[in-house]
């Protein structure tokens, strides 16, 4: 389609908007579309903003292919319109709806409690910003039937974005989340869209709330007496200007902890994210003033959690005392080795718990699962799959720690989704546990390592922007699917699980067998000597993804930098073999 095409798509769609009931804001945004700049007219309309398996995100203003409240609205009346389909013999359905700090979220938030009340569906409407986690825990608190959280994670400030979860408090999954989009689909203009909404059915969910929520964190605290004498432990805290500012620490005074360190700078709520270019604690100057403040406080371990508080980036002392971040894959394994050994030595385990992980995270988390006789699932990257293992599995097994490697944890089954604000307080707990053992918890992680083996893993990412850059990542993918290495770094490929297909193929036999993970565009090499090399497009952002975990030995502490510097080495090659730049 040429530009002439796609400009004559986007005036009618935007003199479409004009003809109908809009609010004056809106109207007098589009009108500027419309006299302006011909490329913002086609970004902003020249497509609907797509609701996918998961929802809404896109940047926000006027327009079809933006983040606004029509757009919510759509989205919000094709799922008020399935719930009245799914649940037709309920004498009532239940929504839960929560938002965290980004611009606009409250009034889409409101929004959206509005909508669903119009169709008659009672609505559970956090008073002000809360993290995603805890609107998962009120899902299955309030036993409603679906629920809703206005977010955009930890994209830039331009951004918005709407999760919807099911009746387990889990996001939702197939079908529904297929039945979800045809409905949003069928919406296709404004005045479908029910905007007058009933106040009798918004009951509002306060600080109180926030008290059966932080227990049910305390319930999973696993040492109280460790806690007791390590109760002074140094914790840097931020937010980065999210949901997290009042629970994370919260949930750590809960449990024990009284020296809290605050980032004054960053507990301010600001959508606009003032003092990072991106508020997302994977990346290292998201975490730069927190590491600041730990350093000026001689403190034991910073944390961080993203704008809705569902994920959390660490930093630790190393060795020499020098600040390092922790990567997703760490913090896990760090997480992961704690809540089992204190279950093993409690006599806890009875051989039916289970882990969760999805395939790009480490195999040091089933490696330490496995030790104590505890079963490992591997799911699709999404917690929505770890979610979906919880649910297969109720009343049947236990369920102990779920992980992703970009930062992503679960304890327990009371949420359904990643949840920073346990994951601190827990992590907190295991690095008292370590410190009341005379260790750092960066030793801690060490000593993991010199029994299971030294894992390091990387991320490379390859960005590939606008039509031409999704052909050359279509046909990277072709070449990695089609015409996959025999050696790489010249260590044999012993396996390629290729998920789109659902084949995994043996080699050098050639003998097939098939995976039952439902299908996704992602292919993953295994070596002979233990390296895992997974490739996958991203579903949100022009990329594609190349994930590299390499293992070494690691026998004495003092070897850490030289075994570091073999497996860094390691990857290189690799990358160099498959000519990743």
């Amino acid at each position: 389609m040429n530009q002439s095409e796609l400009l004559e798509i986007s005036r009618k769609k935007a003199e479409q908007w004009l003809s109908s009931d809009i609010d004056p804001q809106t109207r007098e945004q589009v009108e500027a579309l419309l006299k302006g700049d011909e490329k913002n007219l086609i970004d902003s309309f020249y497509t609907d903003l797509e609701f996918g398996t998961g929802g809404l995100r896109g940047i926000m203003g006027a327009g079809s292919n933006r983040m606004n409240i029509y757009t919510v609205g759509m989205a919000t009346q094709g799922l008020a319109n399935y719930l009245l389909k799914e649940f037709a013999g309920y004498k009532e359905i239940k929504v839960a709806i929560a938002h965290d700090c980004r611009n606009n979220s409250r009034l889409f938030a409101e929004t959206t409690a509005r909508i669903f009340t119009a169709n008659g569906i009672k609505a559970y409407l956090f008073e002000s910003l809360r993290p995603t986690p805890e609107l998962s825990f009120a899902i299955r608190h309030f036993k409603c039937q679906s629920g809703v959280v206005i977010t955009a994670s930890h994209n830039p400030k331009e951004y918005n974005g709407y999760k919807v979860y099911w009746d387990d408090g889990g996001q939702v999954i197939s079908p529904h989340d297929r039945n979800i989009i045809q409905e949003v689909k069928a919406i296709k203009k404004i005045a479908d869209i029910k905007f007058k909404g009933d106040n009798a059915l918004i009951i509002p969910v306060g600080k109180e709330f926030d008290e059966i929520y932080t227990d049910m964190i305390h319930s999973y605290s696993l040492d109280p007496e460790t806690i007791k004498r390590q109760s002074d432990l140094k914790i840097v805290y931020t937010p980065i200007h999210g949901t997290g500012v009042e629970l994370v620490p919260m949930a750590l005074r809960k449990i024990g902890f009284r020296n809290v360190i605050h980032v004054p700078e960053q507990d301010v709520t600001d959508g606009n994210f003032p003092t990072v270019h991106s508020p997302n604690p994977e990346e290292p100057a998201a975490l730069a003033m927190g590491l600041a403040k730990a350093k000026e406080t001689n403190a034991d371990i910073l944390m961080g959690t993203d704008p809705d508080a569902d994920r959390v980036g660490i930093a630790v002392k190393d060795t020499s005392g020098e600040w390092i971040l922790l990567n997703g894959n760490q913090t896990g394994a760090l997480l992961m080795h704690y809540l089992i050994t204190q279950w093993a030595q409690k006599g806890k385990l009875t051989g039916n718990e289970y882990i969760v992980k999805t395939i790009v995270t480490s195999e040091l988390l089933a490696d330490i699962a496995r030790k104590h006789g505890i079963k490992v699932y591997d799911v699709l990257t999404g917690f929505k799959y770890i979610a979906d293992i919880i649910k297969q599995n109720e009343g049947k097994a236990t369920f102990l720690c779920g992980a992703e490697e970009s930062y992503g944890y679960l304890v327990g089954d009371k949420v359904r989704d990643k949840d920073a604000v346990m994951s601190c307080a827990i992590l907190a707990e295991a690095a008292a546990w370590a410190r009341d053992r005379k260790l750092s918890f960066f030793e801690l992680l060490l000593d993991i390592y010199i029994e299971f083996g030294y894992y390091l893993e990387s991320l490379h990412s390859v960005y590939k922007t606008g039509v031409e850059g999704a052909a050359i990542i279509r046909d990277m993918m072709h070449t990695f699917r089609n015409n996959p290495p025999t050696r790489v770094a010249g260590t044999d490929v012993t396996t390629i699980h290729d998920y789109l297909t659902q084949t995994t193929t043996r080699l050098p036999s050639g003998k097939t067998e098939p995976i039952t993970l439902p299908k996704s565009d992602v292919i993953q090499y295994l070596l002979a000597d233990g390296s895992k090399i997974s490739i996958r497009p991203s579903g949100t952002e022009p990329k594609i993804k190349f994930y590299f975990s390499v293992k070494g030995k690691l026998e004495r502490k003092e070897d850490f930098q030289k075994v570091t510097g073999q497996l860094k080495a390691r990857i290189k090659t690799i990358m160099n073999d498959l000519n990743i730049g």
